[in-house]
């Protein structure tokens, strides 16, 4: 009995894996491959610009890392040097007149303040990114806080 239950369950979940292909295939479920089959390659479409209006950009969520509203294209930020820091480090930002990094970014795990940045916070674009004006390549359903505290309230009130 415990064969013929196996058994079913394997044909069962290859029936299910090639039901799934083939929708794929079919352009029935959304993917980022479009109609190209998983056994061949499509060319990639091209890199869509990156915004570069040095304009803060508006935070979808708490705790979100502002967004870099420059061109970072040949930046070196590596173990001998951080370009970002040529411009956002305390000593360069009032001639520069870029924001400062967050003192949170001085801070040692422990909650000490260091003379530099840290270096757990030392690789800047592990948290921040530069944005393009690109298509969505899948619908995109994300409301931000603010929506969803306004639309929040809406309903208490009514």
């Amino acid at each position: 009995m415990k064969q013929l239950i196996l058994l079913a369950s394997i044909v069962l979940s290859m029936s299910l894996g090639m039901n799934t292909q083939a929708d794929i295939d079919q352009g029935h479920i959304a993917n980022a491959r479009g109609n190209t089959s998983v056994a061949s390659s499509s060319k990639p479409p091209a890199m869509p610009p990156v915004v570069n209006t040095d304009i803060k950009q508006k935070r979808d969520y708490p705790m979100q890392p502002p967004l870099i509203p420059h061109k970072t294209d040949h930046y070196q930020v590596d173990a001998n040097a951080n370009k970002c820091m040529a411009c956002h480090s305390r000593r360069q930002t009032e001639e520069s007149q870029a924001p400062m990094v967050s003192v949170t970014h001085y801070m040692d795990r422990d909650g000490n303040f260091l003379a530099e940045v840290s270096p757990r916070r030392y690789f800047c674009n592990q948290c921040h990114v530069t944005q393009t004006n690109a298509k969505p390549l899948m619908e995109n359903t994300f409301v931000d806080m603010d929506t969803l505290l306004e639309q929040s309230l809406k309903e208490k009130s009514q």
